[in-house]
């Protein structure tokens, strides 16, 4: 048994003897290899090829689909981002759009003297009369009578038809009533024209100005605005622009074709303009305050 243990101890002393010695071998600067390490390296190299061309290949499809649901992600990112920068670039159009009207209106503001104005913003339209009534949000709460004159920054576009403590009803010049008439007058080159603004011409979509004396050279491109003589409509506010000329039925007198200054289809921040009396009692002593005075005044 010692004898067996002997040749045991013996044989492993020799393979490690050898090992230590292929080592050495092998680690030595050669330009080429023995038959044993070809075999042994062409062996191994065939078996890493037919395991790394599989695991290269199921690799990269683990690879693309991991940039697949990256890409995926990221295009809903952008999209979201997308439809948030396309409703804040709505949002800052309609602020700006607000803006500018509301600068407009304060700007009208500045022009009326004996009025006091009552901003209102358009809240309903009436699809039966769509080119003739407006609702707005001021009633007689707010001072809002019948007859008072409304207007954008851009020109006159009727009167207060109707009135509720919270609302109100706008009639529209362009309207067809033939009891609707407003007193105007063309800026002429030497002299102001008087007329009377009554009917509509529904396919021309213009304003007809009557009564206009034949003795007058009224000519086209001139402007209209109102004469402030029937005491509803304030005096100066822009109607819209002569188109044509021609004669009455009779001969007697011209008429014009007017072009509105105000866009009736977009009709949104309104005027009204309430008219600033001040009483004046047997003492000759002014009712009003004298800051409502001064408001309405302009002074």
């Amino acid at each position: 048994m010692p004898h067996f243990s002997n040749k045991k101890l013996i044989l492993l002393l020799v393979s490690m003897i050898f090992i230590v010695a292929l080592i050495s071998f092998s680690l030595r600067d050669r330009q080429n290899a023995t038959l044993p390490e070809q075999f042994i390296k062409d062996t191994v190299g065939l078996v890493q090829g037919l395991v790394a061309k599989p695991a290269n290949y199921i690799t990269g499809i683990f690879n693309d689909i991991n940039s697949l649901l990256n890409t995926y992600e990221e295009n809903k990112r952008l999209k979201m981002r997308l439809e948030d920068f396309a409703a804040l670039q709505s949002e800052v159009n309609t602020l700006k759009n607000e803006n500018k009207s509301l600068r407009d209106i304060v700007e009208k503001e500045s022009s009326l003297r004996e009025y006091v104005p009552i901003q209102a913003t358009v809240i309903a339209r009436n699809p039966d009369q769509w080119e003739e009534k407006i609702i707005l949000d001021k009633g007689s709460t707010q001072g809002v009578q019948v007859n008072m004159a409304v207007m954008t920054a851009q020109g006159l576009i009727g009167k207060i038809s109707l009135v509720t403590p919270l609302t109100s009803e706008v009639e529209l010049i362009q309207t067809n009533n033939p009891n609707f008439r407003v007193s105007a007058v063309i800026q002429g080159e030497n002299e102001e024209i008087f007329g009377l603004i009554e009917g509509f011409d529904v396919e021309r979509n213009e304003l007809i100005m009557k009564r206009i004396d034949s003795s007058f050279e009224v000519k086209e491109g001139e402007l209209v605005i109102s004469s402030g003589l029937g005491g509803i409509f304030p005096k100066g506010i822009l109607i819209g622009e002569i188109t044509e000329i021609t004669t009455d039925d009779f001969g007697l007198t011209k008429m014009a074709y007017i072009k509105p200054a105000a866009d009736f289809s977009m009709l949104q921040d309104v005027i009204i303009a309430k008219r600033n009396i001040i009483t004046i009692d047997k003492h000759e002593e002014l009712i009003n305050e004298p800051t409502e005075q001064t408001q309405g005044t302009g002074e």
